[in-house]
């Protein structure tokens, strides 16, 4: 399953960095950050809970860059 995020973030590089750690969080199977779109494509593994990996993927996120958002619907 894949999902699209909006997302806040100040600098292409952050965005290098948000989109590095959350594809080590467990459930994600792929992801990408756009930063001229300010998104994030999220393919998720097979069997997981689009909600909690996303909570997990956001503290991943905010570790690297703490002033970026991901927006979960």
């Amino acid at each position: 399953m894949k999902k699209s995020y909006k997302i806040e973030v100040d600098c292409a590089n952050c965005a290098n960095l948000m989109e590095q750690e959350a594809k080590k969080v467990e459930g994600v199977k792929d992801c990408v950050v756009n930063f001229m779109t300010l998104k994030m494509n999220v393919e998720f593994a097979d069997g997981a809970d689009p909600k909690a990996v996303m909570t997990e993927v956001r503290a991943a996120c905010k570790k690297v860059e703490p002033d970026c958002e991901v927006f979960l619907k």
